[in-house]
């Protein structure tokens, strides 16, 4: 409301009392409308911003060509924000930079001089850098004089810009966008020109053609900076939709940089990541523990040689693992979202891969269209003008004599037109010229001029006839275009799987020939830790809190050792690639097993093997199958040792002999032991057969193959399947193997534990010699029963959850 006192001492002044919602809505409505249509978004059609448009128009009405020197980029910046675009010189100047640079564009439409940035680091200000235009900007101005695209007043109405510029190939697809509007947002990537073109011209040939069908000729984004595209089904999906996403994986190589240790080379990054903020990454990486087997980064980036980052490894690491380990927690893995949101007839719309070539191509219809009008329109002027110059030539004299004569140019235009049937133009064509130039003229010369032209005007005017002769001229300008501008694909597709490039067998040779062939431990803790010694653990041995042991094995450093995980695949590792102690075994430098191989959080490490042709391994699974693998492996880091089905999964594996026995425990508490002699060992590609007959609902938990002696022992802890193990820990027992009566293979064993209380299932069992160490799940020692049990009785409550189990 308005105040009197206001009134009297300001009686001119006029206050208007509005809404506060009607006028936040109608500001707010001003200002998307202006983000949305005049600087945020591209048109579909040239695939320029506002800026980017009138950067490129400007630098050509100032002559900036590329055979032309450069000028100062802050020259540029003040022409265009004083003539056309006056958002300010910062809006101008980081347009013009991210036009210049090559890691940005696939096609760069500013030929920058002097520093326009980098990936990693900003350009220099506009007073210290130059510009002028690059090839490619010179055919998106193509025309402009021959009233192909439709002008608009600037912003004060004092010159006149186009409204989109011709643009000779597709520049929305070719380099992309990006930018955030209000309500919505564009982001698409940048493509192969040559690719795109093919594309294009498909679908002129081909209106019907479908997203599919441009796929043949467009696989997909071809970034700047190359690097591995994965899969193409967030691809597919953004061609058909206009939006999706796809990842993409730095182009590395393992190389050896020194006869014991190997490095990752990166020579392609994923799009508008630098190197920095990798090397930034892996730092963090390493300091945090997610990074393994990493020792130093070395950038030997430049201009020259281009991009190269070397990533030097630890002895005893398998590089494809610390790549995996390096795409999961850096940029060298990236993903890129595609949003094609564009200005299609003034309004922004989302535009899948045929919609974003079919505006375009139809825009180059119009402009081919309106070019050929054009020259036709001045083809026939200049022929109706040499026609007119022929009829005087003929009679020079007469024509002279009329124009001396006469007392008003009116005068002699009137005879001229009425003595030689001339029209006004023609005649004042002639009146104009100066006589000197009259007679240059000869009748030869302009009867050739005039065929010459007719046959250009039939030209043009068939061009015109028929939608089928646009689109042909539109066609081979674009062949033109492709063959003077376009390159190789720089991006690599895959199927979804990376395919990092390998040591050659002679580098292989080589590292492993710097090895000296002598005796050491592989040793596997029940909590999964691993390391390589020289001396044999013993009980006193320094272990992480009261870690057993799983597994030792006698080998020599020039031995393969075989890690077999709950998916039936080996993983296969030199032994001299595991990390190494030379005094005992050691919390300190020992790894986990899990993180080593690079295994995925649902996939369980099972047991370590020596491969040799000797190796019988026993394998018994969740459904109660055995398998006893024969000496078969093959010379790769990963192989699949038994064929498992749906839902299956390996519990326990162990190195087998003919007199061993076999022994599998299942959740409902039953044990069956056989003769191993009774399972004939197999191949890799077999599926094993019927171990142990289990009830319905049950499953195997345990299973191991053991010489049985008078200290064998079983470990069995019960709880409640709906229980938490942090609030319910169970019970558990020991008993010897004595206790239980060996059968035959395939069937339902003995019960080996009696439950109490709500106790329903077994969650952990054990086989192995006396006395038995068992751990909980902080790694702390677990006491477990100090008296043996008879093997249906039931257990004692347990402290905590036991999570594993092993020899001191």
């Amino acid at each position: 409301m308005t105040n009197k006192k206001t009134e009297n001492r300001f009686p001119d002044e006029r206050i208007v009392d509005i809404e506060l919602t009607q006028e936040l809505s109608d500001s707010f409505l001003e200002y998307s409308y202006s983000v949305i249509y005049a600087r945020a978004l591209p048109d579909a059609r040239d695939g320029l911003k506002p800026v980017q448009r009138r950067i490129i128009f400007q630098m050509g009405e100032m002559g900036l060509r590329p055979d032309k020197g450069h000028v100062k980029s802050a020259r540029v910046v003040g022409e265009v924000m004083g003539k056309l675009h006056p958002h300010g010189d910062g809006a101008i100047y980081d347009a013009m930079v991210r036009m210049s640079q090559p890691f940005t564009l696939r096609v760069p439409m500013i030929d920058g001089h002097g520093n326009f940035g980098s990936l990693d680091d900003g350009p220099a200000a506009s007073r210290y850098t130059e510009t002028r235009l690059a090839a490619a900007a010179l055919i998106m101005n193509e025309g402009l004089d021959e009233d192909v695209v439709d002008f608009k007043p600037n912003y004060d109405a004092q010159l006149s810009e186009p409204e989109v510029l011709p643009a000779a190939f597709p520049n929305l697809l070719v380099n992309g966008s990006s930018g955030i509007a209000v309500g919505m947002a564009t982001n698409m990537a940048p493509h192969n020109m040559r690719e795109v073109i093919a594309g294009a011209i498909h679908l002129l040939g081909n209106p019907k053609a479908t997203s599919a069908d441009l796929m043949k000729f467009i696989p997909g984004p071809d970034l700047p900076s190359g690097g591995i595209i994965m899969g193409t089904e967030g691809i597919k999906e953004a061609y058909e939709t206009g939006r999706g996403s796809f990842k993409t994986r730095a182009k590395v190589s393992i190389e050896s940089v020194s006869p014991r240790k190997l490095a990752l080379v990166v020579t392609e990054l994923p799009y508008l990541v630098g190197p920095e903020r990798i090397i930034e990454k892996i730092k963090d990486g390493v300091s945090n523990k997610k990074l393994q087997g990493i020792s130093d980064v070395i950038d030997l980036t430049d201009r020259t040689n281009g991009l190269k980052l070397v990533i030097e490894l630890k002895t005893g690491f398998d590089p494809n693992v610390v790549l995996d380990l390096l795409y999961r927690f850096t940029p060298l893995e990236d993903s890129f979202s595609i949003n094609n949101v564009a200005l299609v007839d003034g309004r922004p719309e989302t535009l899948g891969l045929r919609d974003m070539l079919g505006v375009y191509l139809a825009h180059r219809v119009v402009v081919t269209k309106r070019r050929t009008e054009n020259r036709l329109g001045k083809k026939l002027a200049r022929l109706h003008l040499v026609e007119g110059l022929l009829k005087a030539i003929l009679r020079i004299d007469e024509v002279i004599k009329i124009i001396r004569a006469a007392d008003e140019v009116d005068d002699a235009r009137k005879k001229l037109m009425s003595k030689f049937t001339l029209s006004e133009i023609q005649a004042e064509y002639i009146l104009e010229l100066k006589l000197r130039r009259l007679t240059k003229f000869s009748k030869l010369e302009l009867e050739t001029e005039s065929k010459t032209l007719a046959k250009e005007i039939a030209e043009l005017k068939k061009i015109l006839s028929a939608e089928k002769n646009l689109r042909d001229v539109v066609a081979s300008e674009l062949e033109e275009v492709s063959a003077k501008y376009g390159d190789d694909r720089r991006s690599t597709i895959t199927d979804g799987v990376t395919e990092v490039k390998p040591v050659s067998s002679a580098k292989a040779a080589a590292i492993d020939a710097q090895l000296a062939d002598s005796p050491c431990f592989i040793v596997l803790t029940a909590s999964g830790q691993v390391l390589r010694t020289t001396v044999e653990p013993t009980p006193l041995a320094k272990r992480k809190k009261h870690d057993a042991l799983r597994a030792v094995i006698s080998s020599t450093t020039r031995s393969y050792i075989g890690f077999l995980t709950s998916d039936g695949v080996m993983h296969r590792v030199h032994a001299g690639d595991i990390p190494a102690n030379e005094g005992g075994f050691d919390v300190a430098e020992s790894v986990s097993a899990a993180e080593f191989l690079g295994l995925p959080k649902q996939i369980k490490l099972i047991g370590a093997f020596e491969l040799t042709d000797n190796t019988v391994i026993a394998i018994g699974t969740k459904l109660g199958v055995v398998k006893r693998l024969s000496a078969d492996f093959l010379p790769k880091t990963e192989f699949e040792v038994i064929s498992l089905k749906a839902g299956d999964a390996v519990v326990g594996a162990e190195a087998s002999g003919e007199k061993d026995t076999l022994v599998f425990i299942t959740n409902d508490a039953q044990l069956l032991r056989f003769d191993a002699s009774s399972v004939r060992p197999q191949g890799r590609g077999a599926a094993g057969m019927a171990g142990i007959k289990l009830s319905e609902g049950a499953q195997a938990i345990y299973f191991t193959s053991i010489k049985v002696t008078k200290d064998t022992q079983v470990l069995t802890a019960a709880g409640n399947s709906e229980s938490l193990g942090a609030v319910d820990a169970g019970s558990a027992k020991i008993t010897e193997m004595a206790e239980f009566p060996a059968k035959g293979r395939a069937t339902g064993g003995v019960r080996a534990h009696k439950f109490i209380r709500d106790e329903n299932q077994l969650y952990f069992a054990y086989v192995g010699n006396s006395p038995i160490m068992g751990s909980a799940s902080s790694g702390k020692p677990l006491e477990t029963p100090e008296y043996l049990a008879k093997r249906d009785a039931s257990g004692t409550p347990l402290s905590a959850t036991i999570v594993s189990a092993g020899r001191d």
